[in-house]
């Protein structure tokens, strides 16, 4: 068995015909005879996904160079392979929901009026139609290399314009909202000051634990850039998130691990963080809002950009320039008075 396709296993049916099924953790999927093609690595990536493929008469004929065959290599191209799994079941997501109503049609014909159209009717979701623009751009450079056209249409068609600010930054009045209602020694009062004195993502908030205490500095890299070796987070510790800290269970693997001892995931605690801001009746505020209320707070406080990137992790000034678009400029101005007298 090859590693491309950890959980494949083969079988003969019974007509001799040797076979592939996926099995992982009680799940189990048919990925056909076919192994290694096109259209096994689909079933395969909709299996790992926890999606069992249709099968039978008629399935698995894709109509060459469309859409769907298309997409189909692409997820068996080195460029999809080499990404994080999570980052694959994002791309999938976008790109299956676009299969399915285009799938059928001409990837060699696909023009750049057609492209525009596809993304005007998402003209209400902007973010959603840029995304979706992404991912049509890469599988049509992979139509490229395929040689099966001179050229990209997507890449002469602009993005649209997202006049969304994004994540709503968290101020003080909220801040001091959500503690009024989530008291010390909750998991909600420990979650919330975990990401708010760390700037941590909840993807690296639910792996932070005492392995990453230096004596009276917190340590991590971050899971988002781990591709290009994760920045180097190195922070003192906070009064409030030391005293956080203390209360953990030296035992505990992590601060924010499950009753079980398990460690928790980041989407799950993303699902907490609106369960306890509904709550405290903050419909407004989530766990990313943090990030940039940690960002703002420093820079209120008279912290440079620079300095805001070594807490953060951003890696670019207009990052950071994003996150603290919020800030306060009565308090910036107070800040900069003062340097004078």
């Amino acid at each position: 068995m090859r590693k491309e396709f950890p959980g494949a296993s083969a079988y003969y049916d019974r007509h001799g015909k040797r076979r592939w099924r996926f099995r992982r953790k009680g799940f189990s999927a048919e990925l056909g005879s076919d192994y290694g093609s096109p259209e096994f690595v689909r079933r395969y990536e909709d299996a790992v996904a926890g999606i069992r493929s249709a099968t039978g008469a008629g399935v698995g004929k894709t109509i060459p160079k469309s859409i769907s065959d298309l997409i189909a290599r692409y997820y068996s191209s080195a460029e999809f392979l080499e990404l994080k799994e999570s980052t694959k079941k994002t791309y999938r997501g976008i790109l299956e929901r676009f299969r399915e109503e285009h799938g059928t049609k001409s990837a060699v014909n696909l023009e750049r009026r057609h492209i525009k159209a596809i993304l005007a009717a998402k003209s209400d979701t902007p973010s959603a139609a840029n995304n979706l623009r992404d991912r049509l751009r890469a599988i049509l450079d992979l139509a490229v290399d395929l040689e099966w056209r001179n050229d990209n249409p997507v890449a002469f068609v602009k993005p649209l314009k997202v006049r969304s600010k994004g994540f709503h930054t968290w101020t003080e009045e909220e801040i001091e909202k959500y503690y009024a209602v989530h008291r010390p020694g909750t998991l909600a009062h420990s979650a919330m000051t975990l990401m708010l004195y760390t700037g941590a993502a909840r993807s690296d908030a639910v792996k932070l634990g005492r392995g990453n205490v230096h004596g009276d500095r917190l340590r991590y890299r971050r899971q988002k850039t781990e591709d290009s070796g994760g920045v180097l987070i190195d922070i003192p510790i906070h009064p409030e998130l030391r005293a956080v800290i203390d209360t953990r269970s030296p035992a505990a693997f992590t601060f924010l691990e499950t009753k079980a001892g398990k460690s928790r995931s980041p989407n799950g605690l993303g699902n907490l963080m609106r369960e306890w801001c509904d709550e405290a009746k903050l419909p407004n505020c989530t766990s990313h809002g943090l990030r940039r209320a940690i960002a703002r707070r420093l820079a209120e406080a008279g912290a440079s950009p620079h300095e805001i990137m070594a807490v953060t992790g951003h890696h670019t000034l207009a990052e950071v320039m994003r996150y603290t678009q919020d800030v306060s400029r009565p308090a910036l101005a107070t800040n900069a008075l003062t340097r004078l007298q």
